[in-house]
């Protein structure tokens, strides 16, 4: 948790108002008890109604203070907590963002998820909590002690003994309870995950009608969540009763003892009221302060998940060089016997790979499935690093240059489309926050999308809905493939991109795309009609080059080749 502190370094006033407003709204709730024993000794005792009043009225300004206080502490330790929270959630997701591909793939998409909701939101509630009990229920409870003490030394002895039980009674269930809650936290993370694999899967789950097994799987996770929950809660459960019964004896032995020193004129009947009162008031105190410390225990351990997270450094570190391909002219990409392996894979995902591609070139490289087609385009943009070997863009190895301005030159549409939640203009604004709507449906034209754009009745302000899903998967390519054209990178890569399209659709983007001119295009595919007019192609089979020529060269010479074009003939004549 310390480690976490830095983020109320904006909020140093209200860490410390708040407390400071409970710890006095705590020093006038121990001045009640005091009260009321004169008032039933003096007031009471001598019949003296115009003291019973006058003291009344100082109750009813020790309640109305004590309320403005809390008041007070209250807004103080919310606001300080929900800045903190929204800090440390802005700062864990930019940090995140930071990771390659690598640290994600290993550390997962739900745990990432988790430790950006579930355990800030438990740091958060931990912070809040600490700034309203954190003063006030330690001093109530040395308070009331102190108090109990000054009225009969003997009698606060009770007091000190139910204290020390109920201290012991905290540190056994917070021992206990600590390991647990980080337990239910991982297995929170199993939950999640099996959550979005499911909602991300449903329909190939309808397909295969395996909704009864993915129910039984998810209902197993949830149990075994299930389980753990109870265990810890019940050990948690265990506190209230504890305490409860500790303090209560310790009341019974007041009223014992307190009875007999009445009897016997050593103590008043205001006095034993007081010590009730006070004893009462460390019972709930000390109540607040064990569910407390579990509270705390539960935000520790989540703050250790987080921390766990901050400690992860991206493994891809960018050089001090900025890339600029406007003025370059030559070879811009060039691969020098490169292989890469996925992270806790043991084999190259492709081995060997030497190539070089010239500036203004369309470069299709094809292939079968698990051939390592897009494992090797995502090394372009340094979405991995390389394992060996080296690859250099514009004459420079890759690492020299900054992550953003490679970045910034090279525009990448995935097999997958993604389209974002918003609209249609915001999502193509992603390539160029600049750009105007006649840029936006220039790269429309290109990308054949013109057409998805004016189906609509908002134009560019149509809604998009989460992951695209009310738009088709070949108007999400298109639409995806503008996005990458507004960037205006100097280096495009489609990576079978545009597998949703219709053959005619098809070759009017990729004979656009030719004629945008100072651009750089790699065009993966498992179509040969979409690489086939390519300046030359590239065949990868098992992770290796096995040739690399023109269509017509490949045909002649490459067997895998002209086998891929064999099993795709018939589907080109007609």
């Amino acid at each position: 948790m310390l480690r976490l502190v830095r983020y109320l370094k904006d909020y140093k006033v209200e860490s410390v108002l708040a407390p400071l407003f409970k710890f006095l709204e705590a020093a006038f709730e121990l001045l009640v008890p005091l009260v009321i024993a004169k008032i039933i000794d003096i007031g009471i005792g001598n019949k003296d109604s115009d003291y019973i009043i006058k003291m009344g009225i100082l109750l009813v300004t020790l309640a109305v203070i004590g309320l403005t206080s809390a008041i007070v502490a209250q807004y103080f330790s919310a606001k300080a907590a929900t800045g903190f929270g929204t800090k440390l959630r802005d700062d864990l997701f930019a940090h995140i963002l930071k990771f390659s591909h690598a640290e994600t793939d290993i550390l997962g998409r739900e745990t990432l998820v988790t430790r950006i909701t579930n355990d800030s939101d438990q740091v958060q509630n931990g912070v809040n909590r600490f700034f309203r009990l954190v003063l006030r229920s330690p001093f109530i409870v040395a308070g009331a002690f102190i108090m109990s003490f000054n009225i009969d030394a003997k009698m606060s002895l009770i007091a000190f003994v139910v204290i020390l039980i109920l201290s012991i009674i905290v540190a056994l269930i917070m021992s206990k309870s600590i390991g647990l809650y980080r337990n239910v936290q991982r297995k929170l993370d199993k939950v999640l995950g099996k959550t979005g694999e499911n909602l991300t899967g449903i329909r190939v789950i309808r397909a295969f009608s395996k909704e009864k097994s993915e129910i039984s799987e998810y209902d197993t996770a949830t149990e075994d969540l299930y389980k753990d929950q109870v265990r810890v809660g019940n050990i948690s459960a265990l506190l209230n009763p504890l305490t409860y019964v500790v303090v209560n004896l310790g009341i019974v032995a007041i009223l014992q003892a307190g009875g007999i020193q009445v009897n016997i004129g050593n103590l008043t009947t205001g006095q034993v009221v007081a010590l009730i009162n006070y004893m009462s008031q460390i019972l709930v105190e000390l109540v607040k302060f064990a569910n407390l410390i579990i509270l705390l225990a539960k935000a520790s351990a989540c703050a250790k998940r987080i921390n766990e997270i901050f400690d992860i450094k991206s493994s891809i570190k960018g050089g001090n060089s900025e890339l600029v391909l406007n003025d370059f002219e030559g070879d811009i990409i060039t691969f020098e016997n490169v292989g890469f392996a996925y992270p806790k894979s043991k084999e190259e995902a492709i081995s060997d790979i030497t190539f070089s591609v010239r500036k203004g070139e369309t470069i299709g490289i094809i292939g079968g499935t698990g051939s390592g087609k897009s494992s090797l385009i995502n090394l372009i943009p340094r979405f991995y690093d390389i394992s060996r070997g080296s690859i250099k863009i514009a004459g420079r190895d890759i690492k020299e240059y900054t992550l953003e301005s490679i970045r910034k030159n090279v525009a990448l549409v995935e097999q997958k489309s993604r389209l974002f939640r918003g609209n249609i203009r915001n999502n193509l604004l992603w390539g160029d926050e600049s750009a105007t709507d006649e840029e936006l449906y220039k790269a429309a034209d290109i990308a054949q999308a013109t057409d998805v754009i004016n189906s609509k009745e908002g134009k560019l302000d149509s809604e998009v809905a989460m992951y695209g899903n009310n738009f088709s998967g070949g108007q999400k390519q298109r639409l995806s493939i503008a996005r990458s054209l507004v960037k205006r990178a100097g280096i495009l890569i489609l990576d079978d991109s545009s597998s949703a399209l219709d053959y005619a659709t098809d070759s009017r983007l990729r004979k656009a795309i030719r004629e945008i001119g100072n651009i750089t295009t790699l065009i993966v595919s498992q179509r040969i009609v979409s690489i086939k007019s390519a300046d030359r192609i590239i065949v990868l089979d098992d992770g290796k080059i096995v040739g690399i020529g023109t269509h017509e060269e490949l045909l002649e010479n490459n067997p895998i080749y002209k086998e891929i074009y064999s099993s795709q003939i018939m589907t080109e004549e007609d």
